[in-house]
């Protein structure tokens, strides 16, 4: 079975029982977006200043599709809406969240703090690199050095958020029934012809 045809679910939050109340630095993000260190990037003439230890970078994405498998080894893609993530956003700042970072999903904590936050809105005027609309960015200082060291030296390279999530089965559909249904409406549109010539 091919990523493709997994199974694809939605997650959603509900503020209550289902919520993101973390986020990691960690090697590999499930969104596969990279975030920047300012202090390595020339092209960001305002964070040339490496003593800064910030870090700017997407940690939600909607729409995108992440791979998962569960205990029992079954595998599947989720994704998380525009919506569900401004709902997140909300709910993350409305909480208190912002310094609850750790290092890789663990209890590790990554002595670091989100001081910046932008949900991408071109039609506002709000853009980042070539991300989506809706797309969460944020901007992390890093308090620790070892944790800094760890980031120049690629082993920590994005964010992930972490939470408890409610799934809902997408209304995506998988190739073979997208074909299906293409089959049936040219099979409509062949007769509809034929019954008016």
């Amino acid at each position: 079975m091919t990523k493709i045809e997994l199974p694809v679910y939605e997650l959603t939050v509900n503020d209550e029982d289902a919520f993101v109340d973390f986020i990691a630095l960690v090697e590999n993000p499930a969104i596969e977006v990279e975030f920047l260190a300012f202090a390595n990037q020339e092209k960001y003439a305002f964070a040339l200043d490496e003593d800064k230890k910030e870090l700017i970078g997407a940690a939600m994405i909607p729409d995108q599709m992440i791979f998962r498998r569960n205990d029992k080894g079954e595998e599947f893609n989720v994704f998380f809406s525009k919506d569900t993530i401004r709902q997140i956003v909300q709910s993350f700042f409305k909480s208190g969240y912002q310094s609850n970072m750790n290092i890789e999903h663990s209890a590790t904590n990554a002595d670091s703090f989100i001081f910046q936050s932008m949900i991408v809105d071109k039609a506002k005027g709000i853009s980042f690199m070539d991300l989506p609309d809706g797309s969460w960015v944020v901007g992390v200082k890093v308090l620790n050095d070892e944790v800094w060291a760890d980031i120049k030296a690629g082993k920590r390279k994005g964010f992930s958020v972490e939470g408890i999530f409610e799934t809902m089965r997408n209304k995506f559909k998988s190739d073979a029934e997208e074909e299906n249904e293409i089959i049936l409406l040219l099979q409509k549109l062949q007769k509809l012809l034929i019954d008016n010539i």
